[in-house]
C-alpha cells in the first residue's frame, strides 16, 4: 500500500464535512489498538503548528489508551464507508472486544507515530498530542448542558494533537 502525502489546507474541509457523519479516532497502547468514531473536532493551526483537536469523555476506553500513549490516528472514508464498521466503532467499547478485528479492518503501518491507520478509512492524519484540557462542563450554556452532559456527566478532554504526517492509503 502506497502513502501519498497531502497537505493539511487540502484535506481540511474534507476532514470538517465527514466529521458530520463520523470519522475514526485509533489509539494504541502496547501492543491493543482501538478505534471510536468521533464526530467532534477541529483541523487547523495553532502555536504556529498545524493540529487536529478531538474531544473524548474520560470514561472512554480511546481516553485511558491517549494517557498510556499521547498519539492518535484520524481516518477518514474517502468513498462510502461501511456502516458495519461505524455501528461496532460508534457502539461497542474497546475494553470487551478488539473492534478493529470484528469490524474487520485492516490496520497500515503509520509513517511516524505508533498508531497505525485504516486501509478502509485511507485519509490518514497522524498526530502526538501536545496539550490537553479538561473540558468544564459547568460553565456551558444550560442548554448544551442539558443536551449533552444531563444523562453521561462525565466530561469531555480536549487533545490537541499536532499533525506529524498527512496522506492517503492508496
Amino acid at each position: 500500500m502506497e502513502k501519498r502525502k497531502i497537505s493539511i489546507t487540502e484535506c481540511a474541509d474534507t476532514i470538517s464535512e465527514s466529521l458530520k457523519k463520523g470519522v475514526f479516532l485509533t489509539t494504541k497502547a502496547g501492543d491493543k489498538v482501538n478505534s471510536m468514531v468521533i464526530g467532534w473536532g477541529h483541523i487547523g493551526r495553532i502555536w504556529e503548528r498545524p493540529v487536529f483537536i478531538t474531544y473524548v469523555r474520560d470514561c472512554r476506553y480511546t481516553y485511558e489508551m491517549l494517557e498510556k500513549n499521547p498519539e492518535f490516528t484520524v481516518n477518514v472514508p474517502i468513498s462510502k464507508p461501511d456502516r458495519n464498521a461505524f455501528m461496532i466503532c460508534g457502539t461497542k467499547s474497546g475494553r470487551e472486544m478488539d473492534k478493529i478485528a470484528e469490524a474487520g479492518l485492516t490496520l497500515e503501518d503509520p509513517e511516524v507515530i505508533t498508531v497505525p491507520g485504516i486501509r478502509e478509512f485511507p485519509l490518514t492524519l497522524e498526530c502526538r498530542v501536545i496539550y490537553t484540557e479538561m473540558q468544564d462542563a459547568s460553565k456551558l450554556p444550560e442548554d448544551i448542558r442539558e443536551q449533552f452532559y444531563s444523562i453521561d456527566t462525565s466530561e469531555h478532554t480536549a487533545f490537541y494533537g499536532e499533525i506529524v504526517a498527512a496522506y492517503v492509503l492508496e
